[in-house]
């Protein structure tokens, strides 16, 4: 079946779905294969549960007299198609948001300003690898007047394939920094990955919003119509902005232009939220927004899922940023950690993963910047830190379940803790479970 006769299809339906345990009338199944499960052994069951179609690609499971089975070549090839088929039809202006840090933050932050004034249709969760991304783009509407897109990528190619599927008008790279270095292979292999978004932009007459202070991104989108901001005394500068305090959370001021400062009290812990916030901004005053309607939407802005969240139990204050680490964010949480006026500070942290050949040397960075800065109390965990801090007089645990009985048996109290590591050591299960610290 063609691409077009699969689409007609689609617009019969309210959706998609890839979950046979999410089905539901009204959807349409695609029959994904992943490591450990195959989409096309849960057809027939989808089906039952009112799915008016389910698009395949395994032949001997495939009944040509059932209308409602469509059989492809690769699902998530037809997934892909069907996506980019339905982003053509529509045309509606797509953001695309990329970068090492940050970018789901910002992704957050950019939906919240541009929906004060435009009905926004934005990536949900963590859906920005080359799944979601046209799962994503498959939920935009007619009436959206914007899309905000979020793209990921752990290797070389990987942003490439998402903007040829979602196709941006404007691009934003948070930053690129030391993530993934086993699948890039080295910090260029991230930049020219992440830099895939600028050479799409650059090939559509695409327009790209531009952090003015990093050099990184100053350097990769050189040709590129730029829309910039930044720290204040710079020229041609959309908006210009700068912190004000960061104890725990960040309080900015920005203007536009020679225009009246804004006063913006959030609910972000670190000072590298600060960028992500200023892209916000701009990307929603160039599309209109007004400057109080971006101030206020920023301000109302509460993080989520372990991305700098800032946690009171009863006995401690938790800096929960768990939600990954590299060496780039890990350095800065614990600058931000610095400054922020507390007693009787702790840290727990655990594995950066996929650092590949230069794992051990940034580990070791990073326990060389803690002995630095001065911080007594100590936890880290995992094996790749155990072996960079066996002789730094710091506490070590295997995984997140030692830590969890230690924080347990000893009861610690009356600190502030910041909580860092990689998303599969489980650190985040600390900040989402405070009675461990009660």
């Amino acid at each position: 079946m063609r691409i077009e006769e699969i689409y007609s299809r689609f617009l019969e339906c309210r959706g998609v779905t890839t979950d046979s345990r999410s089905c539901s009338p009204g959807l349409m199944f695609f029959a994904l294969k992943g490591e450990r499960f195959d989409g096309n052994d849960f057809v027939q069951c989808a089906l039952e549960q009112g799915c008016p179609y389910a698009v395949m690609d395994n032949a001997r499971l495939y009944n040509a007299a059932d209308s409602r089975m469509i059989l492809v070549d690769n699902v998530l090839v037809a997934l892909q198609e069907i996506a980019l088929f339905h982003r053509r039809r529509l045309g509606t202006p797509i953001i695309g948001i990329t970068g090492t840090n940050g970018k789901t933050t910002t992704k957050e932050l950019t939906n919240a300003v541009m929906s004060t004034t435009y009905n926004v249709m934005c990536t949900q969760g963590n859906l920005n690898n080359s799944i979601g991304v046209p799962l994503t783009v498959l939920s935009l509407k007619s009436e959206h007047q914007y899309a905000i897109v979020e793209m990921g990528a752990s290797h070389p190619g990987d942003i490439k394939e998402l903007v040829e599927i979602c196709q941006p008008d404007y691009g934003l790279i948070t930053n690129v920094g030391k993530a993934h270095l086993l699948g890039f292979g080295s910090f260029d292999g991230v930049k020219r990955t992440k830099g895939e978004l600028y050479d799409w932009l650059h090939e559509h007459n695409g327009i790209a919003f531009v952090n003015r202070d990093d050099e990184h991104l100053q350097q990769m989108c050189c040709g590129l119509p730029l829309i910039e901001y930044g720290k204040p005394g710079q020229e041609r500068l959309s908006i210009e902005g700068e912190a004000i305090e960061c104890n725990p959370f960040v309080k900015f001021r920005w203007r536009r232009g020679n225009g009246e400062w804004h006063i913006v009290q959030t609910n972000l812990i670190g000072a590298y939220n600060l960028d992500n916030a200023l892209a916000a901004i701009t990307v929603g005053l160039h599309f209109g927004v007004p400057e109080d309607n971006a101030s206020l939407a920023v301000a109302g802005y509460v993080p989520q899922n372990s991305r700098s969240q800032y946690v009171e139990t009863g006995r401690n204050h938790l800096v929960v940023d768990a939600y990954n680490a590299n060496p780039t964010s890990m350095m800065a949480a614990i600058d931000n950690f610095c400054k922020i006026k507390a007693q009787d500070k702790m840290v727990i942290l655990g594995d950066m993963r996929e650092l590949g050949d230069i794992s051990q040397i940034e580990h070791k960075h990073i326990v060389d910047l803690l002995k630095e800065r001065g911080f007594a109390q100590v936890w880290l965990v995992g094996s790749e830190f155990t072996k960079a801090a066996e002789d730094s007089g710091f506490r070590l645990f295997p995984d997140v379940e030692a830590v969890k009985r230690a924080l347990i048996s000893e009861s610690v109290s009356g600190r502030t803790i910041l909580i860092k590591g990689s998303n599969s050591i489980g650190l985040s299960t600390l900040g989402k479970a405070p009675f461990m610290f009660l």
